[in-house]
């Protein structure tokens, strides 16, 4: 139970609650004008505050994180356990939780410094989850577990979101924590609700795996486990032929020099040959011209010039016939050179034959050598291919294991979560006599606000469970509110008695937006008696043009009124709970 908030600014206005119904009012004064509001009064911001002091997160968007609050420790007088003992908090120094009194029965004792006795903010959560709603370190250590901050958040709402359906305390709540804390709220197993996200780990894990396996070597390739199969068998043999190349591959240290070579052998040999035809038909234009030269006598051109009419005299003939002494002299020179000539390119010829048969023996025992030898970039580049498609193959093998996982996996899946479902079911069978408790206990609260039952209704699905809740006449945003209302009280009215629950539940005057004067006048009524009678504290904040004293019943409207404990008001700038205005 919270006795008390205070703060250590003396603008802060102390405070004091009781056990039972609480009211912080928000009042309007005659002498406030128009243009006053009751917003900005303090009403959530007692709410932060209290839920500041029990270990909530501090975010940059924090009301309590303003210049103006710098520095500003603020405390709770609670009676825990049934033992007094006051919990501070420092808007600066947020870190740590100081506390006063008896602790001696906590399961973490408080650290010491010259400023008292502290303890860290998950420390703090750790008792609040022990003491508050029974959470045992095992459960904490658990993932998927109910945690006091999640469990404290359905007794004091007060985050972004936390108005929008029953089972939801904040707008972002994934849905294994709605599954979860409500479970846990309920008396259900809600083991089973965190066995259920488990198993949706499992098969976004089976996803990711198929993903991959889909995603391929080939662009666009979208293989079935026979089509990589095949691929497989493919590449394998083509790895085989590589390694038999590999394993057969000789490497000449010199055969880059050797290939130089036998190039350079190759050009001599062609220059040689070239050299040789040419030599070759030197060759037979010589001996063609031996062979055809003649001799020309002197009578056969005496003929020649009789036949044209003309005698040659006497002294004439003597000159002609040195001239074909002279003429047969040079035919015999020209046949002598000739013959020397012939004889010296047949020599040539012989030589170059020879150049080419030895520079030919050379060269093909050069080629020989290259034959049975590979240079060693060949021999690289037919290790660089063989290890892509090693590489390629092991893509295969991942891709053909992962869809084996996946579909073995997938066929686990659909098992133990039909095992899981089917367990659930029967638990939760097990258990008929306290959900029809929490369900009598809702169907009574919605009645006495409608004068009709509502209905909660828990369903076991093959993701867990599953929570509604319906009044009729149900589609105002005023009447969600009032669904919020029945179970937050349903759940105090039924876990009361219990260990696991903190007794304490704390609604801001949100829960009254839109709904009908005759509602909230019945639901404060009913907060009133179910606080009293099952011994929890009730707080609300409410705005004074909200209260609906005209529908109140007999007697009711006094009871509310000796049961406000704080008056904030808009006539002057210091009448709100902070003392000032920012």
């Amino acid at each position: 139970m919270i006795r008390a908030v205070r703060c250590d600014d003396p603008l802060f206005k102390t405070v004091k609650f009781k056990e039972g119904f609480n009211v912080v009012l928000a009042d309007r004064t005659s002498e406030s004008s128009e243009k006053d509001s009751r917003n900005g009064l303090g009403k959530t911001t007692l709410i932060k505050i209290i839920d500041f002091c029990l270990g909530s997160s501090f975010k940059p968007d924090h009301p309590l994180k303003q210049k103006e609050l710098e520095n500003w420790t603020f405390s709770l007088d609670l009676t825990f356990i049934g033992k007094g003992v006051t919990v501070s908090r420092n808007t600066s120094d947020h870190t740590k939780i100081f506390v006063e009194g008896d602790f001696s029965s906590w399961p973490i004792r408080p650290e010491r410094n010259p400023d008292g006795d502290f303890l860290k903010i998950k420390d703090w959560n750790i008792i609040l989850g022990e003491l508050m709603f029974s959470l045992s370190s095992n459960i904490i250590e658990q993932s998927y577990s109910p945690t006091s901050r999640s469990l404290m958040s359905y007794h004091i709402r007060s985050s972004k979101g936390a108005y929008l359906t029953p089972f939801r305390q904040y707008s972002q709540q994934q849905e294994w924590d709605i599954q979860v804390n409500n479970a846990y709220l309920l008396g259900l197993n809600w083991e089973y609700a965190s066995q259920f996200q488990r198993l949706k780990d499992n098969k976004n894990t089976l996803d990711k795996l198929k993903r991959a396996a889909k995603q391929g070597l080939l662009s666009g390739y979208m293989g079935t486990l026979g089509e990589l199969e095949a691929e497989k068998i493919g590449i394998n043999e083509k790895v085989d032929e590589y390694k038999t190349d590999l394993t057969s591959f000789k490497v000449h240290p010199q055969y880059s020099d050797i290939e130089k070579e036998a190039n350079s052998l190759t050009k001599n040999i062609h220059k040689i040959v070239n050299k040789r035809i040419t030599n070759n038909q030197l060759l037979t234009a010589y001996e063609k011209s031996v062979s055809e030269e003649k001799d020309v006598s002197t009578e056969k051109v005496e003929n020649i010039y009789q036949e044209a009419g003309l005698f040659f005299p006497d002294n004439l003939k003597v000159k002609l016939d040195d001239l074909v002494e002279f003429h047969e002299q040079v035919i015999t020179n020209r046949t002598s050179y000739l013959e020397t000539e012939i004889k010296k390119i047949k020599r040539e010829i012989e030589s170059q034959n020879e150049k080419v048969s030895s520079l030919s023996k050379k060269r093909a025992e050069l080629l020989e050598i290259l034959q049975k030898h590979g240079a060693l970039e060949e021999y690289n580049k037919l290790q660089t291919k063989l290890t892509a498609l090693e590489q390629k193959l092991n893509e295969i093998n991942d891709r053909i294991k992962n869809l084996k996982t996946f579909e073995k996996g997938l066929s686990n899946y659909k098992i133990k979560k039909e095992e899981l479902r089917q367990k659930t079911r029967r638990d939760f069978d097990e258990r008929e006599e306290s959900v029809k408790k929490a369900l009598s206990i809702f169907n009574k609260n919605s009645e006495y606000l409608y004068s009709e039952p509502g209905l909660l209704s828990i369903d076991i699905t093959d993701t867990g469970y599953k929570y509604n809740v319906e009044i009729k006449r149900a589609g105002s945003h005023g009447i969600g509110n009032m669904k919020i209302f029945c179970y937050d009280l349903m759940v105090n009215q039924l876990k009361i008695k219990e260990r696991n629950c903190p007794g304490l539940l704390i609604h801001d005057s949100t829960i009254f937006d839109g709904v009908d004067e005759r509602q909230v006048a019945r639901a404060l009524e009913l907060a009133q008696k179910e606080s009293k009678n099952k011994g929890f504290q009730y707080i609300c904040t409410i705005n004074s043009d909200m209260v609906p004293s005209k529908d109140f019943s007999d007697n009711f409207e006094k009871i509310f009124n000796d049961s406000i404990r704080i008056r904030f008001t808009d006539a002057t700038e210091e009448g709100g709970l902070l003392g000032i205005r920012f």
